[in-house]
């Protein structure tokens, strides 16, 4: 048996170090920057106007972190980075890092008051309404539903090829931001037609990226509140990353408001950072619960095994847990024929 170390405890104690280094790289726009083609040290002091005595430790820490590399003085991106976090790239999922710099890194310096309160730490602590000044502003707006797309293309990929969309003709993602379940989903099965269902103010967002995938002949856009009203009709609903923003009874009260939009033989599909029933393994999901404390009034993430049983109250038949990608998970219910 090995001797036990701290190594794990320092390593996770200090994690913040790690990840607020990413963070100012996103916001300076290295990734972007070296995405044009390597560069060597001067080069880049220069182009992101960093101090002399900060630029070799925070560019080499990125290479010990693994999100650059360096040959010879020259540092380039690495693949997934330059894949991911160069901003002239469809595939930039940096919104959400750039809001988790922005945002949530100040708040989450508010943990332990949350833990004792069960209070939000974000704009509301101070009562600013962050959502209402967001959806006020196009151009926070856009960042922000761009940034949804980010952590939502992987899960689309993984829902368009895992789910048998074979028997359905129809379908309306609600809460659909940007728009990149509907496009996804439609680009991958071309017999069907999508709604995209969001708040009024997101509309002229959605519009302008579904027409630049020549898709604006079998996706639209529905303006609502899946609170003040009920849900398109469809022949399958899909909610992302939506339901662990409420708390239980408005969870209760979405789930019943699908089966009520559906056909029968109908199918839900929820997806989020679904957790392991025994609520062990997906760290990701728990962190993200602790995330919703901070940024909601009641929301939390939640088992598998919960939401299957939300649905079965609901009505749904046929319930199942599916993984997608990464923490994510997919939970599936079918209204009876």
């Amino acid at each position: 048996m090995g001797a036990t170390t701290p190594d794990n405890i320092m390593q996770l104690g200090m994690g913040f170090w790690a990840s607020k280094t990413l963070l100012s790289a996103v916001e300076l726009g290295v990734f972007t920057e070296l995405a044009t083609g390597p560069a060597d040290l001067p080069t880049l002091q220069t182009k992101l106007e960093l101090h002399p005595r900060a630029v070799r430790d925070f560019l080499d820490a990125l290479v010990a972190l693994g999100m650059l590399e360096r040959d010879d003085g020259i540092y380039r991106n690495s693949p997934d980075t330059d894949l991911f976090l160069d901003k002239a790239k469809p595939s930039y999922i940096g919104g959400i890092l750039e809001m988790a710099n922005a945002r949530l890194y100040g708040f989450w310096g508010s943990l332990t008051e949350a833990l004792h309160t069960g209070e939000a730490q974000n704009e509301g602590k101070h009562s600013e309404d962050f959502f209402a000044a967001l959806y006020a502003e196009p151009e926070r707006l856009s960042g922000f539903l761009k940034a949804m797309s980010g952590i939502s293309a992987g899960a689309a990929h993984a829902i368009a090829a895992k789910f048998d969309w074979s028997k359905y003709a129809t379908f309306v993602d609600v809460g659909a931001a940007q728009g990149m379940v509907p496009v996804v989903v439609a680009q991958s099965h071309p017999h069907l037609r999508a709604i995209g269902f969001d708040l009024p103010a997101v509309q002229p967002i959605f519009d302008e990226f579904v027409a630049q995938q020549g898709l604006t002949e079998r996706i639209r856009f529905q303006a609502g509140s899946f609170f003040d009203g009920p849900m398109p009709n469809a022949d399958v609903i899909v909610m992302g990353h939506i339901l662990h923003d409420w708390d239980l009874a408005q969870k209760k009260l979405l789930i019943q408001k699908a089966f009520a939009a559906l056909p029968t033989g109908g199918a839900l599909i929820v997806y989020d950072a679904v957790i392991d029933d025994e609520r062990r393994k997906n760290a990701f999901g728990l962190l993200m619960s602790l995330n919703m404390l901070i940024e909601t009034r009641g929301g939390f993430d939640y088992t598998g095994a919960d939401c299957q049983t939300w649905m079965r109250e609901a009505g749904f038949v046929s319930t199942r847990v599916e993984p997608l990608l990464g923490p994510d998970s997919m939970v599936v219910g079918f209204k009876p024929e």
